[in-house]
């Protein structure tokens, strides 16, 4: 389906756990797109993708107005966002090739959500509490 492999990075990461494996998950379920030639196979990833999305944000929601982060509601329009061409790439998938299916989910994953982690989740960063020491 394509060669561009779909990466996680440490460098991703912003000091929250559970929120950072979650979003090491998803690069994790968008990785299986990049080589799967089963058209079945790779909807029914791609339904994975969009569930887990799903439980993502909320957690990640949730996480923000706990923290009384003040930029709340602009995050959840942009997850709003996010999940809008999600279910607008599902709906259509099945109807178009593989490759264009792999291409249109390495431009979700690589370009939007890589980039809304490294800049948006970012900025929520500096609200986490530094893990307690023992």
């Amino acid at each position: 389906m394509g060669s561009t492999q779909i990466a996680w990075s440490e460098a991703m990461e912003i000091g929250h756990p559970r929120i950072d494996q979650q979003h090491k998950k998803l690069f994790a379920i968008a990785d299986m797109l990049v080589n799967d030639g089963d058209h079945m196979r790779v909807m029914a990833i791609l339904a994975s993708l969009s569930e887990y999305v799903q439980v993502h944000f909320r957690e990640e929601e949730t996480l923000l107005a706990e923290l009384g982060y003040p930029d709340l509601a602009a995050h959840k329009q942009a997850h709003d966002a996010f999940r809008t061409r999600l279910a607008k790439l599902y709906a259509n998938a099945g109807g178009m090739l593989l490759g264009r299916i792999a291409d249109e989910v390495r431009v979700l994953v690589n370009d939007w959500l890589a980039n809304h982690i490294l800049v948006t989740d970012r900025d929520y960063a500096k609200y986490l509490k530094p893990p307690a020491k023992e």
